[in-house]
């Protein structure tokens, strides 16, 4: 049996044109966004932001391509709080909302105090320290900061070059370890203070030593705690993971990794 007098299926029968499909599809994503950029707003404002490391001054605790996940209340709030930079237009204030004390040892995602861009260092002085480099050795009030387990490696840079350094574990007053890379003990910031950190200030420090313009330098100088983003808490993943060769370090799992500095065993 046969029918006349139709073509096509049902479906192509009923089916919108293609414009109105298209605008059905475009004002669904903008309900969707609607909803969905506020709340993604909110959170990476008051809780956890996503920021991306560009450079090699915090190796080897962090590599070029790590992304890492940044708490937001962990000092309370500013107005370097919010995305976009867009705080930046606020006028400049020293107050926190629910401010928190740092903790030395932190990693801190913090805006730049001269020119303005966002960096990441460990928190090494506090306010009230009297801080001093010299030969590379790091003194806080007046006490040489402990260092155990040198070793020399080679590795590979994020350009692909091949580079020795020396490997120490640095222990903070406190009882926290991490990790710091030196080349030797006679560069630029090799040599810094001493230096009284004022109230209200902190003295930021990359943990490879002798490849960070931080604190050390006068062009970055101290930081205010109001410029303070967030903690830098975890490594989530990255973008650039090393080929494994004889003789060459590859550095530490990148995925989903802790920041916390480590207490030294019997601490």
């Amino acid at each position: 049996m046969t029918t006349t007098g139709t073509s096509g299926t049902p479906e192509q029968a009923t089916k919108p044109p293609m414009g109105e499909r298209i605008m059905a599809e475009v004002k669904d994503w903008l309900k969707f966004l609607a909803w969905a950029f506020p709340l993604w707003f909110g959170f990476t404002t008051v809780v956890y932001a996503a920021f991306m490391i560009p450079s090699e001054s915090m190796v080897p605790t962090l590599q070029v391509g790590d992304r890492i996940a940044v708490s937001k209340w962990a000092y309370g709030y500013s107005r370097h709080s919010l995305p976009f930079d867009i705080g930046r237009l606020l006028p400049a204030s020293q107050t926190r909302l629910f401010s928190n004390d740092p903790e030395r040892g932190d990693i801190v995602v913090f805006v730049h105090p001269r020119d303005g861009r966002v960096m990441i260092k460990r928190l090494t002085g506090m306010p009230g320290d009297l801080v001093e480099v010299r030969e590379g050795r790091l003194l806080i009030n007046g006490a040489l900061v402990e260092r155990t387990a040198p070793e020399r490696i080679a590795r590979s840079d994020n350009r692909g070059i091949v580079e020795e350094v020396t490997r120490w574990t640095e222990i903070l007053p406190g009882g926290l370890a991490h990790t710091i890379h030196e080349f030797g003990d006679d560069f630029d910031l090799d040599t810094y203070g001493p230096t009284r950190i004022p109230a209200g200030q902190f003295l930021m420090m990359g943990d490879n030593r002798d490849n960070s313009r931080d604190g050390r330098d006068p062009t970055m100088g101290l930081v205010p705690f109001e410029n303070f983003i967030g903690r830098a808490d975890t490594v989530i993943w990255t973008t650039r993971f090393c080929q494994a060769e004889p003789g060459l370090d590859c550095g530490q799992q990148r995925l989903w990794r802790s920041l916390a500095p480590q207490p030294v065993q019997g601490e």
